[in-house]
């Protein structure tokens, strides 16, 4: 009798497992908006926009920043003709769109609205740690002003405003306690806590997030909802995230293959994988890698062979050992075994696959399955020749180079076979 899957992996995250929000989140994405402020990145086509709009939607993502339309005309059309499309299409997904906390940044976002007839929310920021303001020459009067008056004025378009505070994990809580009454007293709906520089670890995170809900709680704004904004300079973007979320947090933000300024935001299709792993995401994830390979195309960046899901080698493997228990698991119609034995994340969940392939560290049971899946089963003095070829190699061999060695096989039998007649 074949064991049930909960016999085959003993699940250590499950012995204390994280529990999930007890509150309902969405997902920001950032990468139409932070990402593009990468200094490699290309600005995509506004058909690139659009066909990731549809993505973005068809994964669930909630909300979509349009960009900055106060940078200039092309960034304000741009975000014009967004939000047209997401009202004609009737799309599920809500744009926003960012401006500093002054005048000039907020009046084009409330003609982006007015044009198009799309509701737009205000994401207005400024920067908030000491750090920031005596480089700034910036004093907390001057912040509080300044975010008091470019508040009123998204509040008074009619725009749903939330108050960015950049580097807000860098921040005093006396600083942000002003700061954020400032903002709640004059009509934000949201405070947006930014971990700009990528300094927080997953325990300054919930703390953060954690005394946020608290000033909301003593101010009797619970209806006031908060926001995590990550970078990933120190590698925590996604875990940050997810303990902004269990501590509390209503939004996280994030942009597609990580992209964003210095070494990224955090990335959002990897906070999809894992959150839909911990059972957190339900929704269709079956198009994250077409997502993370249109916005690789849009905007000019490769997607790096080892990164997670949608790298070239996610889920390939030359290895003898590695390819045997995978072969073994897939002859036995296992699929559910085939996809987990040596892998962590499951391909088929993610519309992926399962790769055998051949080089130096290959074993027979590798040629042989490469065969049979092409429907070419060799006889073993065919295998042979191509392990063989396999071991002389310093890497793992193209579908070019093992046909080549079939052909030549191939050629040699029948000349032995025409030698006989």
């Amino acid at each position: 009798m074949e064991p049930v899957e909960s016999q085959l992996v003993y699940d250590w995250n499950q012995v204390t497992p994280r529990a999930a929000p007890d509150h309902a989140f969405q997902l920001l994405d950032e990468t139409l908006r932070d990402g593009l402020q990468s200094p490699s990145v290309s600005d995509p086509s506004l058909g690139e926009k659009l066909e990731l709009l549809e993505l973005m939607n068809a994964l669930g993502i909630h909300v979509v920043n349009v960009g900055l339309p106060g940078a200039g005309p092309r960034a304000l059309e741009d975000v014009v003709a967004m939000c047209r499309y997401i009202q004609q299409r009737k799309l599920r997904i809500v744009p926003c769109a960012a401006g500093r906390t002054v005048a000039a940044d907020i009046l084009p976002v409330v003609e982006a609205q007015q044009r198009s007839g799309q509701r737009i929310e205000l994401y207005t920021f400024i920067g908030s740690s000491p750090i920031r303001q005596w480089a700034e020459a910036w004093d907390l009067e001057f912040l509080l002003k300044t975010s008091r008056e470019a508040i009123a004025l998204g509040v008074k378009e009619g725009l749903h405003t939330a108050f960015v505070t950049e580097d807000t994990v860098r921040s005093s809580p006396f600083n942000l306690d002003r700061l954020f009454r400032n903002a709640v007293e004059h009509g934000a709906s949201r405070l947006v806590l930014c971990d700009t520089v990528g300094h927080a670890t997953p325990d300054g995170a919930r703390a953060l997030v954690r005394w946020t809900r608290g000033l909301l709680r003593r101010l009797g704004a619970d209806e006031v909802e908060i926001d995590w904004h990550g970078h990933n300079d120190r590698g925590l973007g996604v875990p940050n995230s997810i303990a902004a979320l269990e501590a509390g947090a209503q939004r996280a933000h994030a942009c597609g293959l990580g992209v964003g300024e210095r070494v990224g935001n955090t990335s959002m299709d990897l906070l999809v994988l894992n959150l839909s792993l911990l059972g957190w995401f339900h929704h269709d994830v079956s198009k994250l890698v077409t997502y993370v390979r249109k916005v690789s195309r849009a905007c000019r960046i490769p997607i790096p062979v080892n990164y997670p899901l949608s790298g070239a080698d996610a889920f390939r493997t030359a290895t003898g050992v590695h390819a045997a228990a995978i072969i073994k698991a897939k002859k036995r119609g296992n699929d559910w075994l085939a996809d987990r034995v040596y892998s962590g994340v499951p391909a088929g969940q993610f519309g992926k696959q399962q790769q055998i392939e051949i080089g130096p560290m290959s074993g027979m049971s590798n040629v042989k399955y490469w065969l049979e899946l092409r429907g070419m089963a060799g006889n073993e003095a065919l295998c042979k020749e191509i392990l063989q070829r396999a071991k002389s190699a310093s890497w793992t061999l193209t579908d070019e180079e093992i046909l080549d060695v079939v052909s030549a096989w191939r050629a040699r039998k029948e000349k032995r076979r025409s030698r006989l007649l």
